[in-house]
């Protein structure tokens, strides 16, 4: 088989399609597990990419089922696939595209998990007024308030932040690049850290990264974990909280106070609306309580 033909695929996704570091090893590892596959059935030695059928793939999803992998992975991996042979057919290497009679798998949809706001109140409420609890508080603060992921936070540099207009320019996945917004309670904590705590955290003053670690250098993915790990045990909040759900808060609190959906799905730096529309599971309640109140025949009957 022409695997050298993967490596091209792999450099033109990264040129054309901006896909982060990643995303390409995904890809790779995925291609290379459908390659290692075929050579275990000895079907490299008799097969070229330009007869593989819908059969090898989907004996590939199949023996993949049999190891016991997660149906959201095995989903991911056809999605690799699918995007490799649409490349080969474009490059005219292959006449046809044999994923397109492949059926991909139903996947539940998982619900995100979210804060009431009660919740989210005794968690941005819990850090101390020391050093480091003025940054946690300042890191959830903006964790909360713009629905950033973890990996955009630890990479925002101070030269991104604009504090008179309360905004930040973060750099998301496939290195898109999106304003964000924050409010005035974000804002009054970010400015507590710059002037209280990062001052005391810097141990070399051209250092660019905003959240620094008790070391004076940038925090990690991992330490903004911990950071939420540790305050979510002070309170004894029975869910299993991560930066993302904060993420997941952000924008369900804001479509149930009248967000449109195009609006977050911009905030949130989402490709699909599709992605986006699993937070509007929330905001059944909220409509119906709005039916209730302003559709006349809703109403119930006054009491006479």
């Amino acid at each position: 088989m022409e695997y050298e033909v993967v490596d091209s695929f792999l450099n033109y996704i990264k040129a054309a399609k901006n896909q982060s570091e990643n995303t390409l090893k995904a890809y790779a590892n995925d291609l290379g597990q459908f390659i290692e596959y075929l050579e275990q059935n000895k079907m490299s030695e008799t097969k070229s990419l330009k007869n593989i059928t819908h059969l090898d793939i989907r004996g590939f999803l199949a023996y993949l089922k049999e190891k016991g992998v997660a149906k959201k992975s095995i989903t991911r991996k056809l999605s690799a696939l699918r995007s490799f042979f649409k490349y080969l057919t474009t490059e005219g290497i292959i006449s046809e595209d044999p994923t397109k009679m492949v059926q991909g798998m139903k996947l539940p949809k998982k619900l995100p998990l979210f804060l009431y706001p009660a919740e989210i109140e005794a968690l941005l409420s819990a850090p101390k007024n020391d050093v480091l609890g003025i940054r946690d508080r300042a890191i959830m603060e903006l964790l909360y308030a713009t629905g950033v992921r973890v990996g955009e936070l630890v990479s925002i540099k101070l030269k991104d932040v604009n504090m008179g207009a309360n905004f930040i320019i973060v750099y998301g996945k496939g290195s898109r690049e999106r304003m964000v917004f924050f409010g005035s309670k974000a804002a009054e904590s970010l400015e507590e850290y710059l002037k209280k705590s990062r001052p005391y955290l810097v141990k070399n003053l051209s250092c660019e990264y905003l959240f620094l670690n008790k070391n004076g250098t940038r925090l990690t993915d991992r330490s903004v974990r911990r950071i939420i790990d540790k305050y979510v045990k002070e309170l004894s909040l029975n869910k299993n909280i991560s930066p993302h759900t904060l993420r997941h808060t952000f924008a369900t609190h804001m479509l149930n106070n009248g967000a449109d959906l195009k609006t977050v799905q911009e905030l949130l730096g989402h490709v699909s609306l599709s992605t986006t529309q699993l937070y509007t599971h929330v905001t059944k309640e909220r409509l119906k309580e709005i039916y209730d109140k302003v559709f006349p025949r809703a109403k119930k009957k006054e009491e006479s």
